[in-house]
């Protein structure tokens, strides 16, 4: 098996790692507990171990193949928890969400056919790791300032530290095995409160339901990862501009497919209360619900 086959395997098995823990996350989020006390408690240390396999996973992965094709590859975490979340819903997957699949597989396969292997260096250097550091926190400070409806600033934010711990495990990655230095050291340390800023963030996300804050998180991953293996890390794409535009339009299609399976999942609604309700509902309800208002003041 290639390098990037192994790569593309292991990437596959750390998406089910972090689906099986996003729909948890979701399911314990509408609890009303707080992400820190989820994360301490037993079901909450059950996600941690998948996201923990998930991240493990991913880190080998890094060894053998490129950051910017490797993260992207994150999105299936998606396409597998809308399915694995519908079960649980106890509904059956829709036609929107087959095509959100379709889509997103589509785009993952034109972006593994003209991403590269990185030519020039495979680890950022001292000084872009705190130059990163730096732009990280700035940038998360920006997204949690103000108001977060849906959860949707705390999912991008989860997604950019997720994003930039992977590049720092990559760097660390390539230094294990050598002598201690501030090269492994300084994004090795950095790699865990960067992790555990993702998974509280995600959490507290989630409370509004699973489908628009991981799908957002999807989206901004791998969207920072590949500006870092893009411009710091000489990863590139195959055939110049020419793969660099079929890498914008996969990319695309990705965000498509993301984008369709979203719409589905944010509005999960069980089918035994979609039963509740009464088949003959009057056309004229809210007209009917104002005059019956009108009755009761009067």
């Amino acid at each position: 098996m290639s390098a990037i086959g192994a790569a593309l395997g292991l990437s596959l098995l750390s998406a089910l790692g972090y689906a099986g823990a996003a729909v948890i996350q979701e399911r314990i989020a509408r609890t009303g507990r707080t992400a820190v006390r989820v994360l301490v408690s037993p079901i909450g240390m059950v996600t941690t171990c998948l996201n923990g396999f998930g991240a493990l996973l991913h880190v080998v992965a890094l060894k053998f193949g490129p950051l910017s094709l490797l993260q992207p590859m994150g999105v299936l975490t998606l396409v597998v928890a809308v399915p694995l979340g519908a079960s649980l819903a106890r509904r059956r997957v829709s036609a929107r969400e087959r095509l959100g699949v379709l889509w997103t597989m589509i785009g993952l396969a034109g972006l593994l056919l003209v991403v590269a292997q990185p030519v020039l260096v495979r680890s950022l250097n001292v000084e872009q790791v705190l130059l990163v550091s730096v732009a990280t926190v700035l940038v998360l400070g920006i997204l949690l300032h103000g108001p977060d409806r849906g959860g949707l600033r705390r999912a991008a934010a989860s997604g950019i530290a997720f994003g930039v711990a992977s590049a720092f495990t990559q760097t660390a990655a390539e230094h294990l095995g050598g002598p201690l230095s501030t090269a492994f050291l300084l994004p090795a340390a950095l790699v865990v409160p960067l992790m555990i800023s993702g998974l509280v963030l995600a959490q507290s996300a989630y409370t509004g339901g699973l489908g628009a804050p991981l799908a957002v998180q999807n989206l901004v991953n791998p969207a920072a990862a590949a500006i870092i293996g893009l411009f710091l890390l000489g990863e590139h794409f195959r055939g110049g501009p020419l793969g660099l535009s079929v890498g914008m339009i996969a990319a695309a299609g990705a965000a498509r497919g993301v984008v369709l399976l979203t719409r589905r999942a944010a509005h999960d609604v069980p089918d035994d209360l979609q039963g509740d309700l009464p088949e003959d509902l009057p056309e004229d309800l809210p007209a009917a619900a104002g005059r019956a208002e009108v009755c009761l003041r009067a």
